[in-house]
């Protein structure tokens, strides 16, 4: 009996290996990084194809198109799958697709990059360690952080449930991820809005006859600010860009957070 103890405590019966995302440092660090670049990846191209229809309008539209340049976006998105097809309204989604998968994959990878790095290295946690993540991948971050966070916080087992993955880690519930996806994406381009129509007029140049006075971004702000206003200057368009934003971001980052948990990231 003695002899049996001491054999069986000399040769211990072997480990059960640990699933992948179960938690030990070897499933953590398995393939980590590129199961987040294709989770990014894949989240992007996802949210890309769901606005595509209202891209392809658009460079209708801006190109002034002779079969669609008297319509406008909602009469041109009946007037194109008449004309070409429904595929129509995809033609050049499959290049976008190249330049979008390593956009989306980078962005969302260094967003869970610079989070940890804050957290690990400097000690922060928190809104703030989200905002500073945020403001380094992307605005919508911080904002569908901070709703996800503060949701999960004050009301875990009505907008959440435990992760596929980890029951240990809570997640939101896919139709609230839509609705943060959403709002993040819709507060992001309100605040980032007049800075795009800054860079776009910039980007003219000569082309706009007034272009000594809008040699500088503060100048050419100024300049839209004091000839359209705020509405019809420097918001001039957002309308057309909540109808493209706010599904594309609801879709991107629902499709994120489905996905890390497909491929074992939380």
């Amino acid at each position: 009996m003695a002899a049996a103890a001491a054999l069986a405590a000399a040769d211990p019966p072997p480990a059960m290996p640990q699933a992948a995302g179960a938690g030990g440092p070897t499933a953590r660090r398995d393939f980590y990084w590129l199961r987040s670049f294709l989770a990014g990846g894949i989240a992007g191209c996802c949210a890309k194809t769901t606005v595509a229809p209202l891209d392809r309008v658009k460079v209708l539209l801006q190109a002034h198109n002779h079969h669609y340049k008297h319509l406008g976006v909602f009469s041109a998105l009946r007037a194109v799958p008449q004309k070409e097809g429904y595929l129509g309204l995809y033609k050049g989604n499959g290049a976008m697709m190249i330049r979008i998968f390593p956009y989306g994959a980078i962005q969302f990878m260094a967003f869970e990059h610079y989070k940890m790095l804050i957290t690990t290295k400097l000690g922060v946690s928190g809104h703030v360690h989200r905002l500073m993540a945020g403001s380094m991948a992307g605005v919508s971050f911080f904002t569908f952080g901070t709703l996800k966070s503060v949701g999960l916080s004050y009301a875990p087992t009505l907008l959440g449930r435990p992760s596929s993955d980890n029951p240990n880690v809570l997640v939101l519930k896919t139709h609230v991820n839509l609705l943060c996806g959403g709002v993040a994406g819709a507060i992001a381009q309100t605040i980032s809005y007049p800075f795009d129509v800054t860079r776009r007029r910039m980007q003219l140049g000569t082309v706009l006859p007034e272009f000594e006075k809008c040699l500088t971004m503060w100048e050419t702000m100024k300049y839209v600010y004091g000839h359209h206003g705020i509405r019809r200057g420097l918001y001039r368009g957002l309308s057309l860009n909540y109808i493209r934003c706010i599904p594309s971001q609801a879709v991107a980052f629902t499709t994120y957070e489905l996905l890390k948990q497909f491929f074992h990231l939380n």
